[in-house]
Formats: structure tokens, sequence, C-alpha cells
């Protein structure tokens, strides 16, 4: 039996109520090993959250399944387990808090990657056209368990929804009145922290690798959109 036929069928019996470990029969990475490697527990992960996300305001719509698609690329030939395990853990939104944290346990010192997963969470939530009191407060739950500050929380919603006063400013992390040169550094710093290549290094799942890829494409697109702004004024 390959290891999606055991997971979707572990997944059936604890009717998504236990956490990632409890399906793979999790174990440590090896030493030296970044614990990302454990693909199949990223990938479960992010399902789990994205499917709960999408049921945190009481029904699934096709708009937040098709958000999901768009953020999170599936394994190459297991579109199939992919649905059947996301039809599971939609079935309701409690139980999200054990992926959460075992999510983040994967990545202690890629918070880059956690904040794409966030990122991804929040662009579900507002996908049938808005953000409810009970999705907030899911997506505040979650940044938390991940570890992540207001800023990149910030950051995260403002990749998302584009609700900023300066969204490039707060895509980059920057104050709206930062200098050139502080802009450009900031930018600097986030390229590097999301560079495909450095995280293919670090030995990150390719769905990780993806995530990042698509921050990337964002972070120079802001990085743009403020340079011109500024060559224009």
């Amino acid at each position: 039996m390959r290891i999606w036929d055991t997971l979707v069928d572990g997944a059936t019996r604890l009717v998504m109520d236990g956490p990632i470990g409890a399906l793979l029969g999790a174990r440590p990475a090896p030493p030296g090993v970044h614990p990302g490697t454990q693909q199949i527990g990223f990938t479960i992960g992010v399902i789990a959250l994205g499917a709960k996300m999408a049921r945190v305001d009481g029904a699934v719509t096709s708009d937040e399944v098709e958000a999901f698609r768009s953020f999170f690329r599936v394994p190459e030939g297991e579109e199939g387990h992919v649905r059947r395990f996301f039809d599971l853990a939609k079935r309701d939104a409690l139980g999200f808090e054990p992926y959460a944290r075992q999510v983040a346990a994967l990545f202690p010192d890629a918070p880059e990657i956690l904040e794409d997963v966030l990122e991804g969470l929040i662009d579900i939530a507002q996908a049938d056209g808005k953000l409810g009191e009970a999705e907030a407060a899911y997506l505040a739950r979650v940044a938390d368990i991940f570890g992540l500050d207001s800023a990149r929380f910030e950051r995260a919603k403002a990749a998302a929804l584009g609700e900023a006063s300066c969204e490039a400013c707060a895509v980059l992390g920057v104050d709206p009145l930062a200098s050139d040169d502080d802009i450009k550094q900031a930018w600097l710093r986030l390229v590097r922290a999301n560079h495909p290549d450095r995280l293919i290094a670090q030995g990150l799942p390719d769905e990780a690798i993806a995530l990042a890829t698509r921050k990337l494409a964002a972070i120079n697109a802001a990085y743009d959109r403020l340079r011109t702004q500024r060559a224009d004024a």
C-alpha cells in the first residue's frame, strides 16, 4: 500500500481528529537533514489547514476550493488522493491546531515558508468575497502557533488582500517613508530568504518551494511598483 493510501485510510479512521504524527507515525529527521524533508507531513498539514479554513464560516464554496488549488501545488499524480483528504478534512473546522503545530515544527528555521502558508490560508478565507470574524480568529490562531510576529502577519495579509495604505510597502515590510536604499535592502533580504535555490539546498519539499516561488514573484512585483511610483512622483 502506498503512503497516500495509508494516509487516507488513517484519516478516515481518525475522522481528521488526529495530528500529522498520528497518521504518519512521524519520526524526527536524521541529524543534519532539514525537517522539511518530511515532505508528506507538510503536504498533509497544509491540506488539512486549507480545508478547515474553508469550513470555518460554515460552508465550503467552490471559490474556496479553487483558491486552495491555486495556492497549493498538488503532487503530480496525487490529485485524487488530495481531493479525498481535503474532503475528509473539510467536514468540520475542529482539530486544526495540531496540524498547525506540526507544520510549524517542520520549519523551525524557515519562517518565510510558514508566512507563505498563512498567505494561502488568507486567500482561501476571502475567496467567497468576505473575511468573517471566525475566519479572522482562525488565521490569528494559526499565525500564533506558527510563531509569526505581527509584521509577518500583516505582510501576508497585504500580499493576499491588498488592504493597506501602501500595499507594496507592507509586502516588503518597510515604512512608506523609508529611503530608497532601505527599501532596496529590505527587498534583497526577502529575495534571499525566499529564493528557491536557497530553499532547495535546505532540502525543503517541492510544495514549499512552489509557495516560495509564488511569494518571490509578489516581492519582486511590490519592489517594482514602489520604484515606479517613486520615479513618477
